[in-house]
């Protein structure tokens, strides 16, 4: 039984760099239950990275067949728009789209929020937020009427999180852009523009923020289970938020972070701080 109802329907997937990658895991899970994918990633370099990773991954459906990469670095408009006029010449429209696009420079190390500069700020939110706005409107007609955009987010933009750095406004603005997307679309169609709120994963691209290791561990002894959240969690509700089934949900945030926001004061942590005090 197809419950998902997913199956046949093309989604574009942005953001694969590798297997940890969120974006790789949506990708399998939509491959699993039928769906068709075109991955678009940001680099030639990463691109055959990723067919390398790829070729790898047994797919019956895909036998003798290779899957459909494309380049897009979304910090220049020109190649959004290549991008936009390629896979309208290649396909007849897509279902739904994975926004699963951030980047930060702390190439310096992490400094205090209002040690953060001009540029740096001003980078992340083109690539992480507007990114997002400026695919949308690019493909905004090569979208079903009826589809799903899902993109990555986090589980709070609220907490002053130092090992985070600056992302957590430049996610703010993310998330708030859901809404005047679905709102926009809404004048010609009914796509709907999601988030999957994450709590710290252990990713590639997380490793590289300076202290988010301690972070992560952290999170993992506030999280109820005490184990830390999965990415394959995070993708299976991208998985759900791209599916009919989840036609009735509109510019959300879904929050997944195994309850952890609601265990802060677990008796242990508080403990073992105290004793340190």
């Amino acid at each position: 039984m197809d419950f998902l109802q997913l199956s046949g329907r093309r989604i574009l997937v942005f953001g694969v760099a590798n297997k940890k990658s969120v974006a790789y895991q949506v990708a399998q899970q939509l491959e699993a239950v039928g769906a068709e994918v075109v991955y678009v990633v940001r680099s030639e370099e990463r691109k055959a990275q990723v067919a390398k990773l790829l070729d790898r991954v047994a797919n019956p459906s895909l036998a003798g067949k290779a899957r459909a990469i494309y380049v897009c670095d979304v910090e220049h408009q020109s190649q959004i728009d290549a991008l936009a006029a390629n896979l309208k010449s290649d396909f007849d429209g897509f279902w739904g789209l994975v926004h699963s696009i951030a980047f930060a420079d702390y190439s310096d190390g992490m400094h205090p929020f209002h040690e953060t500069t001009r540029r740096q700020f001003l980078q992340a939110i083109d690539i992480s937020c507007f990114s997002l706005i400026a695919l949308a409107g690019a493909l905004q007609d090569q979208l079903d009427p009826s589809g799903s955009v899902v993109t990555i987010s986090i589980s709070t933009t609220r907490m002053a999180s130092e090992s985070y750095g600056f992302m957590a406004p430049v996610k703010a603005a993310l998330d708030s852009s859901l809404a005047f997307l679905t709102k926009s679309f809404s004048r010609f169609s009914e796509v709907r523009f999601n988030a999957v709120a994450a709590g710290l994963l252990k990713t590639s691209a997380s490793a590289g923020i300076p202290g988010y290791v301690d972070a992560y561990l952290y999170a993992e002894r506030v999280i109820p289970r005490k184990r830390a959240l999965h990415t394959e969690e995070v993708a299976s509700t991208a998985t759900f938020l791209l599916s009919p089934r989840s036609s009735g949900i509109a510019s959300q945030s879904i929050v997944v972070d195994a309850g952890m926001s609601t265990n802060y004061f677990d008796h242990d942590v508080v403990s073992d701080a105290m004793r340190g005090a």
